[in-house]
C-alpha cells in the first residue's frame, strides 16, 4: 500500500536560509496538493536558537534541565514563526488532533506534548532529530523524513551511503571513516548529520530516517514519486532488512 503521510523534520540550516526554505515548502506543496501525501507534520528545528543555548550552556552552566526545555522552545519559536511565513499551514500542538484528520499539512509545536509525557532524555544528545522521530511513533508513522542542507552521510572518499544500519553507522565512526566537515559549535565532527541519540530511538522503535537535501530542487518531489537516483541516506535499525 502507498504510504500517504510523512513526518518531515525542517533542520535549522534550511529553516534560516530563505531559498532552502521555499525550496523544501514548495515541494511538500506540491506533493499535498496533488494527493501524493494526505498528511504533511513539519517538526521545525531549534537553529540558531537552539545553538545559542548550548553556547550558553557551555559558558553559564545553565544545566541539562533547563537547556533541554530552552532549547524545544527554541523549536515552538521556530515552528510559529514559519507558520507566520506560511499561511496555509497551520500549527498543531496536540498528537490527537492530527490523528483524527484524514488531511492535513501542518507543523507540530512539540513543547507542551513534550512537557506532559517527558520521555527523552534531558540532555544534548537529544535534538530535534531525536524529537521527530519519537513524535513520528506517538503518531504510528513508520518513517521520519529529516529535510537538511546535505545529501546524507558521506564516505571519507565523498560518496553518499544509500543505506546503513545504526550498527554499521556506528562501526563507521568508531572505525573514523567518514567525511569530517565543520561544525558550529565543535571545530571538527564526524559527519554524521544526526544527533547522537537518534540511532538509539531507531532501534528502540524500528522506525527508519531518511535524509532529504532541502537546498536542492526536487530532491523532495522525486523522492516521493519513486525515482530511484535521488542522492540520499536511509538508517535502518540494526538488525531490520532493507
Amino acid at each position: 500500500m502507498t504510504r500517504k503521510y510523512a513526518l518531515c523534520k525542517i533542520g535549522g540550516k534550511i529553516l534560516e536560509n530563505e531559498a532552502y526554505l521555499e525550496n523544501s515548502i514548495s515541494q511538500l506543496n506540491s506533493l499535498y496538493n496533488n494527493n501524493n501525501l494526505d498528511k504533511i507534520i513539519i517538526i521545525p528545528g531549534g537553529g540558531t536558537l537552539a545553538n545559542f543555548v548550548r553556547n550558553l550552556d557551555e559558558k553559564m552552566v545553565l544545566g541539562d534541565e533547563k537547556s533541554h526545555w530552552m532549547a524545544i522552545h527554541a523549536m515552538n519559536f521556530n515552528g510559529k514563526k514559519l507558520a507566520s511565513c506560511y499561511d496555509h499551514i497551520e500549527t498543531i500542538e496536540k498528537i490527537d488532533a492530527i490523528k483524527k484528520k484524514r488531511r492535513v499539512f501542518a507543523i507540530f509545536l512539540p513543547y507542551q506534548y513534550l512537557k506532559s509525557k517527558d520521555i527523552l532524555p534531558h540532555n544534548w544528545q537529544v535534538t530535534s532529530d531525536s524529537i521527530a522521530l519519537y513524535i513520528a511513533h506517538e503518531l504510528n508513522f513508520d518513517r521520519v523524513y529529516l529535510i537538511k542542507d546535505v545529501n546524507g552521510i558521506i564516505r571519507k572518499d565523498n560518496s553518499c551511503i544509500q543505506e546503513i544500519s545504526t550498527l554499521e553507522l556506528k562501526d563507521l565512526k568508531t572505525k573514523d571513516q567518514l567525511l569530517k566537515m565543520d561544525d558550529d559549535i565543535l571545530t571538527k565532527k564526524n559527519s554524521i548529520p544526526i544527533d547522537e541519540y537518534l540511532p538509539v530511538l531507531i532501534d528502540e522503535y524500528r522506525i527508519p530516517c531518511i535524509i532529504l537535501n532541502g537546498a536542492e530542487s526536487e530532491t523532495i518531489t522525486r523522492f516521493f514519486l519513486k525515482n530511484n537516483d535521488i542522492i540520499s541516506t536511509q538508517i535502518i535499525p540494526k538488525d531490520m532488512d532493507s
